[in-house]
């Protein structure tokens, strides 16, 4: 199992039909699984797999 690094919560908000009813949604976070430099695999967001691309520090892995 992949350890999960980022801090990042899923948004809570409302799906609004055109009568106005109000019912409960949930947006998720995208979180990637990949393997640190050490072999090491954790769940981290796409924003955060975007910027250590940029520092060469991971590498992807396919599950």
């Amino acid at each position: 199992m992949a350890v999960k690094v980022t801090s990042k919560k899923p948004l809570f908000g409302n799906n609004r039909s055109h009568a106005l009813n109000a019912t409960r949604k949930k947006q998720g976070v995208n979180l990637q699984v990949v393997r640190l430099e050490d072999g090491t695999r954790v769940r981290v967001s796409a924003r955060e797999l975007r910027t250590a691309r940029k520092d060469e520090k991971v590498e992807e892995v396919s599950e």
